[in-house]
């Protein structure tokens, strides 16, 4: 918000202090700004007198003239096509420094030029805020400006402005009285509020209009009428406030709503009352309703968003923008004064979709109920004063609000604890109440009243906080914390998040950090599209969505890296994944990603293009360190965005933990691998405690057996009947042959089981061994019907 030292001026005297030192101390409690400058930033100007004023004799555009400035006559070459003798001006001296450069002694079609006429679009003043002869002619001085004097002072336009960058919960900050109030507690001021009390006439305003209220979105309305205002031009000095608070004046009336709502930081809206009919509505729109705003666009409306109605019509938009039908025109004689509270949430939403302004972003972070009243009848004030309206007598309207001050407990001991100070009774209470809240202190408690237009201020916390930034963060001394350390202290999750890292890293593959946001596109990949978190206010289409796998965070690093010419990408990422069902939840999950050449002997430099087998051998390798490799299982699946015969999902015992296998061609060309555990699944399982166990010293047998089987037969089946004919000697049991070519009939296929038997108390003798193979085969062919090749 732009703050005009003026303006500030007049609600706390801050003459005597510079404006540099005014933002810096307001910086010390707790502001920020972005610049301190001059309102208009020319220099050494002067009015002058054109006392003698003659064409050029070789130009018909060129003046020269004789201006006297006070303490000299000069002659100056001008070419404005309003300069003539008699005119009060502002002239440039030599040596004066202009947005457009340094003004400088001069030949100009060969007479001499000792500084320069201005017209007020070359001192520094923003387009914007001009008239069209403001840019095509000099600006012409009253006759009874003083010469040799400053124009800026003058005209009330030697002003300096501070560009302050306020946080979003201040909402008292986006009026000067707010200012005032902050400004008046880091200078132990007070503050004057602005006069509102004028004479009214007999009508009252409830004998001609009805507020009618039918949304809860309306916490307050607010009416007040003006009869027989003028339209013209504004006062000086409220076209000077405006343009310094970067607002473009427009006429008397509306620049009175613009003024009051700088002054309280209460919106207003004024109507033309002779368009608006006698009974005000305030609602919820109607889908599909239609009104053209101000700036003459027809706006289709939904129920969420509130309007001002009258019997017949939407006139205006609610806390965003008045309708065209009712609009001050300079034909309007009689004005009804809105002052409102709306629901900001709504307001929000409608500003978004219609347009962002001054009022509709005070709305939106919260009106001051105590203020409402103070500003509409200040309004009607100003509208007497400088637009000759007569004011009726009375408010009319509707107001829900509480007018109570907060209460808010806090304990000497707690302020101290949490700032860090030693603060006494006098200091907490001198803080306090120089930012105007009442205090009372009893058994070591402050009960402290915070005033309504502090909207921020609700819990003990906020008390603390005001209290320290008034007191000054400065006065704190630093000193080292007082921290018990454990060992160890890491949560389950972080500690398991930290094994399976490693154990993956120690696998060859690199750990990547990705955005928890995705586009609604990235966010359907691999599910079924229920349960997502949308964001209310995404900063862009492509970060609108809380991801509900990482796998389409993974793809995207995939196709990033792929693009940028990686010949291999081996990827993994442990974080949260979002879902909604009856409330939000965050679950945590590991997932990888795999393409390209997987190194599996870095020694010997042998590698190998990722396939199924290898990403299931790396999470075999996972499971087995993780000591719960015998429970491990994969099962053939389905699923969303997966090939359908290359993906399986992932089993500890009976209950699926994740899944694996290849992304769809469809969804990515390449040949790229992933899988997803779901993390809280894996630290619930039970894991017995590792025990040492030597290795035997005694010779191992080692046994081949081919089984001809259907092809849809698994290959875990038989190996799981293997293992339990085969008896405590068997130490280790593997396939190490698929075959399906010449000599196996149609619709089979061999499989080849190696079989590794050890005992720790003897030499196995071979009859001992053939007999244990031999009932292997047995109990294959029993239990599953398969016969030995």
């Amino acid at each position: 918000m732009k703050v005009s030292r003026k303006f500030l001026n007049d609600y706390i005297d801050i003459n005597g202090i510079s404006t540099q030192n005014l933002a810096d101390r307001l910086v010390s409690v707790g502001n920020e700004y972005d610049s301190v400058s001059k309102f208009v930033p020319a220099t050494n100007l002067v009015i002058g007198h054109v006392v003698e004023c003659e064409m050029h004799p070789d130009s018909k555009k060129l003046h020269i003239c004789k201006i006297d400035l006070g303490d000299e006559i000069v002659q100056i070459v001008c070419g404005a096509p309003n300069m003539r003798k008699g005119l009060k001006v502002i002239v440039a001296r030599v040596g004066a420094n202009l947005p457009g450069g340094v003004i400088k002694k001069a030949k100009l079609a060969g007479y001499e030029s000792n500084g320069m006429v201005c017209a007020f679009s070359e001192l520094g003043i923003p387009h914007k805020f001009l008239r069209k002869e403001d840019i095509e002619g000099i600006y012409e001085l009253p006759e009874d400006a003083p010469v040799g004097e400053d124009p800026l002072k003058y005209l009330g336009l030697d002003d300096e402005v501070i560009d302050f960058d306020f946080t979003s919960n201040r909402a008292d900050m986006l009026s000067m009285i707010g200012i005032a109030y902050e400004t008046g507690a880091a200078y132990e001021k007070d503050i004057k509020l602005p006069e509102n009390e004028c004479e009214e006439i007999a009508e009252d305003v409830n004998d001609i209009y009805k507020i009618d209220v039918k949304t809860d979105k309306c916490m307050a309305y607010l009416g007040k009428m003006v009869r027989g205002v003028k339209v013209g031009e504004s006062p000086e000095f409220i076209r000077n406030r405006l343009m310094a608070s970067d607002i473009r004046p427009i006429n008397n009336v509306v620049d009175i709503s613009n003024y009051v709502m700088l002054e309280y930081g209460t919106p207003l809206h004024f109507f033309d009352a002779d368009k608006l009919g006698n009974k005000v509505i305030v609602r919820n729109a109607r889908d599909d309703e239609e009104i053209v705003t101000l700036d003459g666009i027809s706006r289709k409306l939904d129920e969420s968003d509130i309007v001002i109605a009258n019997d017949k019509e939407a006139v205006a938009l609610a806390g965003v923008m008045g309708g065209l039908d009712t609009e001050v025109t300079n034909e309007t004689k009689n004005i009804f004064i809105e002052c409102a509270i709306f629901d900001k949430t709504s307001v929000r939403v409608t500003s978004k979709k219609i347009l962002r302004s001054e009022s509709s972003n005070r709305f939106e972070k919260g009106i001051d109920p105590n203020r409402i009243l103070p500003a509409i009848k200040r309004a009607a004030y100003l509208l007497n004063k400088y637009a000759s309206g007569s004011v009726l007598k009375g408010v009319t309207g509707v107001d829900k609000t509480s007018k109570d001050d907060k209460v808010v407990k806090v304990t000497l001991d707690k302020i101290n604890k949490v700032l860090g100070m030693n603060l006494t009774k006098e200091d907490v209470i001198d803080s306090l109440e120089r930012l105007k809240f009442k205090v009372s202190f009893k058994d070591g408690e402050f009960t402290v009243l915070v005033p309504t237009r502090r909207l921020d201020v609700n819990i003990r916390e906020d008390i603390i906080e005001e209290v320290g930034r008034i007191y000054g963060y400065d006065k704190i001394k630093g000193v080292l914390p007082e921290v018990s350390i454990r060992c160890g202290g890491r949560s389950k999750l972080e500690e398991m998040n930290r094994t399976l890292g490693d154990k993956l890293i120690g696998l060859g593959l690199n750990q990547v950090l990705t955005y928890s946001l995705l586009s609604d596109r990235q966010s359907s990949l691999f599910n079924d599209d229920k349960n997502k978190v949308y964001l209310l206010n995404p900063m862009s289409e492509d970060r609108k969505v809380l991801r509900t796998t990482l796998l389409a965070s993974l793809l995207e690093v995939f196709e990033y890296n792929y693009a940028h010419n990686a010949e291999s990408v081996n990827i993994f990422e442990t974080a949260s994944v979002y879902f909604t069902d009856d409330n939000y939840s965050e679950k945590p999950r590991i997932a990888g990603l795999m393409y390209g050449d997987y190194m599996v002997n870095a020694w010997e430099g042998v590698k190998v293009w990722v396939n199924f087998y290898t990403l299931k051998g790396v999470l075999t390798s996972v499971f087995d360190y993780l000591g719960l490799g015998s429970r491990l299982k994969f099962e053939a699946a389905e699923r969303k965005d997966m090939h359908p015969y290359r993906c399986a999902n992932i089993l500890i015992g009976r209950e699926v933990i994740g899944y694996m296998g290849q992304v769809h061609p469809n969804v990515c060309d390449k040949e790229v691998y992933v899988f997803e555990l779901d993390t809280d699944k894996i630290m619930n399982q039970k894991v017995k405690n590792i025990k040492y166990k030597e290795y035997s010293k005694y010779p191992s047998v080692s046994k081949d057996l081919a089984f001809l089987v259907p092809k849809d037969m698994k290959s875990e089946d038989i190996l799981e009947v293997i293992k339990r004919s085969a008896g405590r000697l068997l130490s280790d049991a593997f396939v190490f042959d698929v075959y399906e070519g010449d000599g196996v009939s149609d619709g089979m296929k061999s499989i080849a089981y190696n079989l590794t038997f050890t005992s720790f108390d003897r030499t196995l003798s071979d009859e001992e061994v053939n007999k244990i193979t031999e009932n292997v085969v047995k109990n294959v062919h029993d239990k599953l019907g398969v016969n030995l090749r």
